[in-house]
């Protein structure tokens, strides 16, 4: 599976995610995009989108995207924290629908 971490998930966390093409915003050379022009571009070439940012939901229409997204949700978004994660995000990779938001916390 192709996946898109966001700017404001740590690189590190890529690591986690063995078996599968992980890729970071900055390494797709997209960093400061808005998160609408984010996401199209994220659709194109990816088959999920990570991040933390648990107000995309409300700022973006993503029931209009045909890429799902997963939000990281934890006190702060250190690799630490986030870490203990993956093997949740890793388990709900599969059964990942398009034009849906989902919460691993």
């Amino acid at each position: 599976m192709r996946i898109l971490l966001d700017e404001c998930l740590p690189r590190r966390l890529a690591g986690a995610l063995e078996g599968h093409e992980v890729v970071t915003v900055v390494e797709a050379g997209w960093s400061g995009l808005k998160n609408g022009q984010l996401l199209t571009y994220a659709a194109m070439r990816f088959d999920v989108f990570v991040t933390a940012d648990q107000n995309l939901q409300y700022q973006q229409n993503l029931a209009a995207l045909p890429l799902p997204v997963v939000v990281l949700k934890a006190s702060d978004n250190r690799y630490a924290t986030l870490l203990p994660l993956m093997p949740k995000l890793l388990a709900v990779l599969d059964s990942l629908q398009p034009r849906t938001l989902t919460v691993v916390s």
